[in-house]
């Protein structure tokens, strides 16, 4: 995965969290598309750690593979 698809990627799930975040009701944010909203929101930051996480991992194999 080259570093614009993960960019494209990271940057579509912010756009999912902040549109989720117009969905829900702060007066009763457990109730209804709320909950499911919030739902959309903690998918969409896991979504974000994960590719994070690949992004470093992919950094740490080059420079394993460049000290070898």
């Amino acid at each position: 995965m080259n570093k614009i698809l993960l960019t494209v990627l990271i940057l579509m799930a912010l756009g999912l969290a902040a549109y989720n975040v117009t969905l829900v009701d702060f007066k009763d944010p457990l109730q209804g598309d709320s909950l499911i909203a919030l739902i959309g929101i903690a998918a969409a930051l896991c979504a974000i750690v994960l590719l994070l996480i690949y992004h470093t991992s992919r950094k740490i194999q080059k420079k394993v593979e460049g000290d070898r």
